[in-house]
């Protein structure tokens, strides 16, 4: 096996682990947060109430970053600055609003994050 063949095979082993992860992640965040369905993905913004605010801070707390949320289904400014961060790290625009992108990257998050959470 020459080099270039050793590089492709090496490169789809990776990415087919990495597409196993990424799935498995979903599936746990779909099992861990179960406030709404996983295809009820409403636009959410500082002040929302509502059990999609629950889903979306329960997401964010099994993607990871300090401090977890408080799941109470209040869009408050903690959330809003935890929002900001993950959409930074998803290379989104950091609008703070939970919107379809937003709503991918919170199912599907990211493996790593290299922007240091704000203080």
């Amino acid at each position: 096996m020459n080099r270039r063949t050793c590089a492709a095979f090496g490169t789809a082993l990776l990415t087919a682990g990495a597409l196993a992860a990424a799935t498995h992640d979903a599936a746990a965040a779909e099992e861990t947060c179960s406030y709404t369905s996983s295809t009820d993905r409403p636009a959410l913004t500082y002040v929302n109430t509502g059990l999609s605010v629950k889903q979306a801070q329960c997401l964010s707390n099994v993607w990871g970053g300090v401090p977890k949320l408080a799941v109470d289904g209040i869009f408050g400014s903690a959330m809003s600055k935890k929002i900001v961060w993950i959409q930074g790290c998803h290379g989104l625009d950091r609008t703070g609003v939970v919107e379809e992108d937003t709503w991918q990257v919170l199912y599907h998050p990211a493996l790593d994050c290299y922007d240091p959470y704000p203080q």
